[in-house]
């Protein structure tokens, strides 16, 4: 492993163990270490990953901690759910969606300060070393990466311990236990993994779930909420304008209070293993449903269908860490094509962990009544038409038919 490396950007959130790695960053490359720390929501207070930062001596200029919350729903969050993005049909994306972001910023704090290195926390069995490196690497191709989780000498949890207490690194009193599980959380969603978790068969304890209330403890009257969307995007709440932050602020308020937005799943990870997370995804739950409501209404069964198709597709490219790649990018051109007049307002009942649509409207509803009706149309539309219709898609099943007749089939 070359040692080589003068200036590197570190993905710090302040923590014991990204706190270990500018430290061993310090101590085995004696590199500058310049630290960044995104604010994507995660609802934790983020100057004391300044102060700490301090204290492992860094110097105040190269600590930058940036509140990217709108960025992030905007430019990230927004587009994945103009797409309905689901991950192996459940799973929203959450961890996924914030890699790209973290990852962008990084290559263009180094690129500021003339870093010739970026390093992350990811672990060496999970996605998220490919999510950060693949991304590293498309906008910035010569960068050299450092992943101290495959590189350092430390074999267990209690080295590391003994690697902070040498080096004078804060530890809080209840990491000398072991954490009963591993959190990761941003505007978006949290995520639990680990420990507790690990057996697929057993219920997660209660004390797992933190952004949502259980859907039994949830009121018992339903909570009604109108969400208005332009060109796919939503834009309002109950009629007030808000920006994209703000907007799924609020409707992580309205899903943690009415137990919306919670998943246990098996997945299949991008490094070939299964492993078994649980999810919180309040706001974005009810935002996929309603912008599928929206949809419904407004987009071409065509075009409808094909959008569903590459779905997967398209989940599948965030999930494995490909955001900056041409066939996403293409994808995105198409979906964002679709989504020029899914412009409305979406009504929904909360209610008990469900969301139900209740209601929707749009001025560029293709949705007729004059034709739909099961009164009379005034001519709108001729169902003797609908024989031919079925004669023609009939033709290769009634040869097919014949054949099989013919010979005894």
């Amino acid at each position: 492993m070359s040692r080589d490396v003068k200036k590197v950007v570190l993905a710090y959130s302040g923590g014991l163990d990204t706190s270990i790695i500018l430290k061993w960053l310090q101590t085995t490359y004696g590199c500058e270490v310049v630290t960044f720390t995104a604010d994507l929501g995660q609802g934790e207070e983020l100057e004391p990953a300044r102060r700490k930062a301090e204290l492992l001596g860094v110097k105040p200029e190269n600590i930058h901690v940036e509140d990217l919350r709108e960025e992030f729903v905007r430019d990230f969050v927004f587009p994945m759910m103009r797409a309905n993005a689901l991950y192996e049909g459940v799973y929203l994306l959450g961890t996924s969606i914030a890699r790209p972001l973290i990852a962008k910023r990084q290559i263009e704090i180094a690129r500021q300060v003339g870093a010739d290195a970026v390093c992350h926390g990811a672990t060496g069995k999970g996605n998220d070393q490919v999510r950060f490196e693949l991304s590293y690497y498309a906008l910035e191709p010569e960068i050299r990466v450092i992943a101290p989780w495959r590189d350092w000498e430390f074999k267990s949890r209690t080295d590391l311990l003994d690697f902070a207490e040498k080096h004078q690194i804060p530890i809080a009193k209840d990491k000398r236990g072991e954490a009963p599980f591993s959190v990761d959380a941003n505007l978006l969603h949290s995520s639990s993994e680990g420990k507790v978790l690990e057996d697929p068969a057993e219920e997660p304890p209660p004390y797992v779930f933190q952004r949502t209330l259980s859907p039994e403890d949830a009121p018992d009257k339903a909570t009604i909420v109108e969400i208005g969307f332009a060109k796919g995007d939503a834009v309002s709440i109950d009629g007030e304008t808000l920006s994209p932050a703000t907007l799924l602020t609020k409707l992580n308020e309205l899903g943690r209070a009415n137990g919306i937005g919670r998943l246990d799943l098996v997945e299949n990870r991008f490094v070939g293993m299964k492993s078994r997370g649980v999810y919180e995804t309040p706001g974005g739950t009810i935002l996929h449903v309603a912008h599928r409501a929206m949809e419904s209404l407004t987009l071409d069964r065509g075009a409808a269908h094909l959008k569903d198709e590459m779905m997967p597709r398209y989940a599948e490219l965030i999930y494995y860490g490909f955001w900056f790649s041409p066939e996403r990018e293409m994808l995105q051109a198409a979906i964002d094509k679709s989504q020029e007049m899914v412009t409305g307002t979406v009504r929904l009942k909360l209610y008990k962990g469900n969301v139900i649509v209740i209601g929707r409207d749009s001025p560029y509803s293709l949705y007729s009544s004059k034709i739909v009706t099961f009164e009379d149309d005034a001519g709108a539309y001729d169902q003797k038409d609908a024989a031919g219709f079925i004669k023609l898609n009939a033709l290769r099943l009634r040869l097919l038919g014949a054949r099989r007749k013919a010979h005894g089939g």
